[in-house]
């Protein structure tokens, strides 16, 4: 069941999920991450643009988030750039220890949008 958490100085509520699903993108059916909260396939580094904050499922956009750039962080590692088909917003999230390295190889080539 999930569960809230306070996250750093931002005073925003996230909610904790970690569940298995299925991608909608490639069919991939997609592990729990085990660590931490997993929001996107690890096949395809698609994800869903289903949460206003992290893991709320409070978005009706429900447009597909696709990766279009990687951001290096000190303190988190990659993150992985999302931009919705839908409604064009810009995502970010961790990359995963499991996720397809030669994808996030590809996605640092790109220029950052």
């Amino acid at each position: 069941m999930p569960y809230f958490y306070k996250r750093g100085n931002m005073g925003k509520q996230f909610t904790v999920i970690d569940e298995e699903f299925k991608c909608s993108h490639c069919g991939a059916l997609v592990p729990k991450l085990g660590y931490s909260c997993r929001d996107h396939c690890n096949k395809c580094l698609y994800s869903k643009h289903v949460d206003i904050n992290p893991g709320d499922r409070a978005s009706d956009c429900m447009g597909d988030l696709v990766p279009v750039g990687i951001e290096p962080n000190s303190k988190k590692g990659y993150m992985i750039i999302y931009k919705c088909q839908k409604c064009g917003a810009i995502r970010k999230n961790k990359a995963a220890e499991d996720d397809n390295y030669d994808l996030i190889l590809k996605l640092s080539a790109n220029p950052m949008i």
